[in-house]
């Protein structure tokens, strides 16, 4: 590499509140159309597997609204867990994390 060229910096950049609002409404209005197929199945389905996939699009719906009001109240990106920031790379994945994946596995 020559000696003037600066190194390209790889890491994401953090996103904006406006960016993080768009993902957080992808998802919920992903699980949301997932819920109503699941309420469309009915009978056709396996009981039980319907009612495991609406428990966890139930769940997951709630973190998304949580992950809405950290953004409201500027804790967004911080971990609950040890209050250091979640990784970027890991919000990109899973916008609704209150976890860095440390945390995380230790409440798991």
């Amino acid at each position: 590499m020559p000696l003037d060229s600066t190194p390209t910096d790889h890491r994401l950049k953090p996103a904006t509140a406006h960016e993080t609002r768009q993902r957080l409404e992808h998802e919920r209005a992903t699980r949301l159309t997932q819920l109503q197929a699941l309420a469309e199945a009915g009978e056709e389905a396996a009981e039980h597997l319907m009612t495991a996939q609406k428990e966890t699009l139930e769940r997951v719906l709630k973190e998304i609204d949580a992950a809405f009001a950290r953004v409201e109240d500027g804790s967004y990106g911080t971990c609950q867990g040890c209050a250091k920031p979640i990784p970027a790379e890991r919000l990109e994945i899973l916008p609704y994390a209150p976890y860095c994946v440390p945390c995380r596995r230790t409440t798991a």
